[in-house]
């Protein structure tokens, strides 16, 4: 019976919970820019991962190191596309 239990998941959906609380934070907290901004990066970027590894179930599959390679270029694309843009729009270089 326990296989049939979806374990993983909650414990996937209690992690998005408590991520999502330590997001809330910012906003109940007075806190600086820098500050806010770190803790609203850095609990986005876990979510995503948690979501594509528990949810969408991507490091199950035998190619599941070209699934991650895919996810961490376009990270580096959406990287370079954002500061890219505050390079041009922002600091006139």
């Amino acid at each position: 019976m326990s296989e049939l239990f979806p374990r993983k998941q909650i414990i996937g959906f209690v992690f998005s919970l408590v991520l999502t609380a330590a997001a809330l934070t910012v906003y109940f907290f007075d806190m600086t820019f820098a500050q806010g901004m770190t803790i609203l990066v850095v609990t986005a970027f876990v979510q995503a991962l948690l979501q594509l590894v528990v949810f969408m179930h991507a490091g199950e599959t035998d190619d599941k190191w070209l699934i991650y390679g895919k996810v961490f270029f376009m990270i580096a694309i959406a990287l370079i596309t954002i500061f890219g843009t505050l390079l041009i729009f922002l600091w006139d270089m």
